[in-house]
């Protein structure tokens, strides 16, 4: 497989959504897992389509409060159990799922092995985008003085925490370290709800675009002088002080002063910094990362669905599977009713059966059978450990 730097962005070659299922081998010289195709056609009920297990980038996308994160871990699960090592890498998980990993305790950013008795490793790990902006001024930075520099830096401190769209960018940039490292076979990315994981989609092309505008070079030059004073109102005397007074004013001169001793300390990274935004690109739209997308059966979670779809494919992403997650059954089950009589508990349970039936056949209806949708039954508890996890994996894949 040909890639970049040794890690998965192959070149020319479309996945079919059809294709055998068949381990990805690179970085390890393993092979195996030859499960067959799922019994249940596309856009139906059921499985997940064996194809799945081809992808070493698997990334799960979907709104807030659908179950996301935690169908990412079984997912991740499964796959270790399938014999691949497998990381699987979340922004927020919470603390239930956090106990069950086994992660808890764990500092942001740090890689946890869960004991999980698969055949393949099972690793864990929570996303922290200002670390991985920390290790790569600490890994990139030509000299020491110039690591000291940045991190010490006010308007840095200011810049990883928080200016939109840097936080996305440096998880992505996590992403694609541990994707070129070789040392998973597959990676489970779960993703922030909605909105912000189409700013995390979008993050390296905004900071290609911010790069190429050459805003970045122009706040690099010399703008003040030894003395912190600003170079261009030197020479207009007492206008030029008034001017200086007028600016400390507005937006501080200090600010100034700090932002622009960061672009002159950052400048060495630029072309570097857009140079691997655009391997995060492709990164993102290799036909070998599939998006997962989880949906709800309610009507706001299906137009929510409905929407990211829509954009997942107009930004060139290769959608998969859609899940639809905490679908209630049709018919009434023992030890689900709600409180109250028990013929109103039936009858909300049937009308919610009904409603979550149409939500399923609305989405079937209008994704059409390019992309399989796979139904997960209402349980009553999340997951609480590894077994009832696993248990969860295997009503995904099988």
């Amino acid at each position: 497989m040909e890639g970049v730097n040794g890690g998965w962005i192959s070149k020319g070659r479309e996945v079919p959504f059809e294709a055998p299922s068949r381990r990805c081998t690179h970085g390890t010289g393993r092979e195996g897992n030859e499960k067959g195709p799922s019994q249940h056609p596309k856009g139906t009920g059921g499985l997940m389509p064996s194809m799945l297990l081809n992808q070493p980038l698997i990334i799960v996308v979907g709104a807030g409060g659908v179950g996301k994160t935690t169908l990412a871990a079984a997912l991740a699960l499964e796959k270790a159990r399938s014999g691949d090592d497998t990381l699987v890498m979340t922004f927020d998980p919470s603390l239930r799922l956090k106990d069950t990993l086994g992660i808890g305790e764990q500092k942001d950013d740090d890689e946890v092995e869960v004991n999980a008795g698969t055949s393949g490793r099972l690793t864990a790990s929570l996303l922290d985008a200002r670390r991985t902006f920390d290790r790569l001024i600490k890994s990139y930075a030509p000299d020491e003085a110039t690591r000291r520099r940045i991190l010490g830096n006010r308007f840095y401190d200011h810049l990883g925490g928080s200016l939109a769209g840097m936080m996305e960018y440096m998880a992505s940039e996590r992403l694609f370290e541990v994707a070129n490292s070789g040392r998973f076979d597959t990676i489970v990315l779960d993703t922030p709800p909605t909105r912000q994981a189409l700013d995390f989609l979008q993050a390296p092309e905004r900071i290609v675009g911010f790069l190429d505008t050459g805003g970045p070079k122009m706040a690099a030059k010399a703008w003040f002088d030894d003395k912190g004073k600003l170079r261009a109102t030197k020479k207009l005397g007492i206008l030029g002080r008034n001017v200086e007074a007028f600016f400390d004013r507005m937006v501080g001169l200090e600010l100034l002063r700090d932002m622009a001793e960061f672009f002159q300390a950052f400048a060495p990274f630029f072309d570097g910094f857009r140079e691997r935004a655009l391997e995060v690109q492709k990164l993102l739209r290799s036909p070998e990362t599939i998006f997962v997308l989880i949906s709800g059966p309610g009507p706001q979670r299906v137009a929510d669905t409905l929407f990211f779809a829509r954009k997942l494919k107009e930004a060139g992403y290769h959608l998969g599977p859609i899940v639809v997650n905490r679908v209630h059954p049709g018919e009434v089950q023992t030890g689900i009713a709600p409180p109250g009589t028990e013929t109103d508990g039936r009858r909300l349970l049937k009308w919610l059966g009904s409603r979550d039936a149409e939500g399923v056949n609305h989405l079937r209806d209008l994704l059409g059978a390019s992309h399989p949708l796979v139904e997960v039954g209402l349980r009553m508890d999340e997951p609480t450990d590894i077994e009832s996890l696993g248990d969860l994996g295997e009503r995904l894949l099988g």
